[in-house]
């Protein structure tokens, strides 16, 4: 075992966070548990922040993933041709792309999803010879200088150390409760000619704004916003980093508004195991690369294409586990709805999308509360919102029935527990607050 110690803690950044939220040593992990070095048991409402859609060692990607390794494949590769890398390829053409009618091309871009945003966006700007790039208020892509330009958390940006330039916030849907009209101001920005708005190279948003609390954009919505790019010639880019792969019960979460973004951020579970790898999608057109002009060390990891094309066979073959997500979807939905009905003190709301839901609630330190009595309780469950006030649900996609009816067991105690008062003395363990662990 490897204790956690003073020492250990000093060696490590204060960088830190999901450590001081649940400050105990992990183990092993299968399925939608992990354990820690002490035995003890967690079932998992987290999923990697969204990277392990398909549970902890997946029985049959990891035979996949020992296979691969066993028989000394190719492991890294750049860009060079690989069997792994020819067979992704082809597989999330054949299964993804064509049942869809999109027409893309593939850039491996890095292993992260801020990769996958930093190429999108020095694409558009190539493409259009434009420098700015429209952002969404409480939207998150990355925390890299050009992924953090287009974030809206004031934390994250604080941390950049430097202007972060050529971005412009617009208001995303229901920013302002409905008291305007979609596009009002983004529109009369864009026609103004003293607005101080230059025409932007791109658009760039999430569907469902994950890290920004669950905040769903309506179908209207997205339709009307690639309407109006259409109409000034913008470029759309639709970050389904975390949402993508199946989180909102199809694979694109863009899918039910029928739109055709110019280009598609993927990454955390397009690899199906937790291996990192990343994939900007990108209208043939819109391919001006010069070769090598956007390069990187770590764009061939490929174990991780050997994984993503077995999860695409096993899972997306078919509609079969679009179906199986969208009736966990509804439990959720439900569920979540009848804690709100009998906690109307400490609760605002059921927020999100698919099996990307949360519960909002007065305040940020009633949710850090939850999440710390779920944890107590058996249960990893994690926080977003610009105040950290939704507590928010990220289970496996491959999460069983009876492992969902018991998550959502703890997490309804845990809330009863909050509204009658039992932890109103608790420190707060969530990162970012007065007190923490350690």
């Amino acid at each position: 075992m490897s204790p956690i110690t003073d020492r250990t803690i000093s060696l490590e950044s204060e960088v830190r966070s999901y450590s001081r939220s649940w400050p105990v040593v992990f183990d092993r992990a299968r399925g939608s548990k992990l354990y820690d070095d002490e035995g003890a048991e967690y079932l998992d409402f987290f999923a990697g922040a969204g990277a392990l859609n398909y549970g902890h060692n997946n029985p049959a990607l990891k035979k996949v993933l020992l296979d691969y390794i066993s028989d000394d494949r190719v492991m890294h590769s750049l860009d060079m041709f690989t069997s792994s890398r020819n067979d992704f390829i082809d597989t999330f053409n054949s299964l993804i792309l064509e049942p869809r009618g999109l027409d893309y091309k593939m850039v491996f871009p890095g292993p992260g999803g801020a990769n996958a945003v930093e190429a999108a966006l020095k694409l558009a700007r190539k493409v259009t010879g434009r420098e700015s790039v429209v952002s969404f208020t409480n939207g998150f892509h990355g925390m890299t200088l050009g992924a953090l330009s287009v974030t809206g958390n004031s934390l994250k940006r604080g941390g950049a150390g430097v202007p972060l330039v050529h971005a412009t916030p617009m208001p995303f849907d229901d920013y302002f409760d409905g008291d305007y009209p979609d596009f009002f101001y983004f529109e009369k920005m864009l026609t103004d000619s003293g607005s101080g708005l230059n025409t932007p190279a791109a658009v760039i948003v999430e569907t469902v704004q994950g890290e920004g609390g669950l905040n769903p954009a309506r179908v209207e919505w997205l339709r009307g916003l690639s309407e109006l790019c259409r109409k000034h010639d913008i470029l759309l880019i639709i970050d389904d980093i975390q949402m993508g792969c199946g989180r909102t019960g199809t694979f694109f979460s863009f899918e039910e508004a029928g739109i055709v973004p110019d280009m598609v951020c993927l990454s955390k579970s397009i690899s199906g195991y937790g291996i990192p790898m990343a994939l900007t999608l990108i209208k043939p057109e819109l391919d001006v690369w010069e070769p090598g002009e956007h390069n990187g060390t770590f764009r061939g990891i490929s174990a991780g294409f050997a994984t993503a094309a077995e999860t695409l066979r096993a899972y997306w073959a078919d509609d079969a586990f679009s179906f199986e997500i969208r009736a966990k979807a509804e439990k959720v939905a439900k569920r979540f709805q009848s804690i709100v009905d009998v906690t109307p003190g400490i609760t605002v709301g059921v927020k999100g999308r698919g099996l990307a839901q949360g519960i909002e609630c007065a305040t940020g330190e009633i949710a850090d509360r939850v999440s710390q009595a779920a944890f107590e309780r058996g249960l990893l469950i994690e926080t977003a919102g610009p105040e950290g006030q939704v507590v928010k649900a990220l289970p496996a996609l491959t999460i069983t029935d009876e492992e969902l009816e018991a998550g959502l067991e703890i997490l309804e105690g845990a809330f009863a527990s909050v509204a009658s008062g039992e932890l109103a003395d608790s420190a707060s363990i969530i990162p970012g607050r007065e007190e923490s662990y350690a």
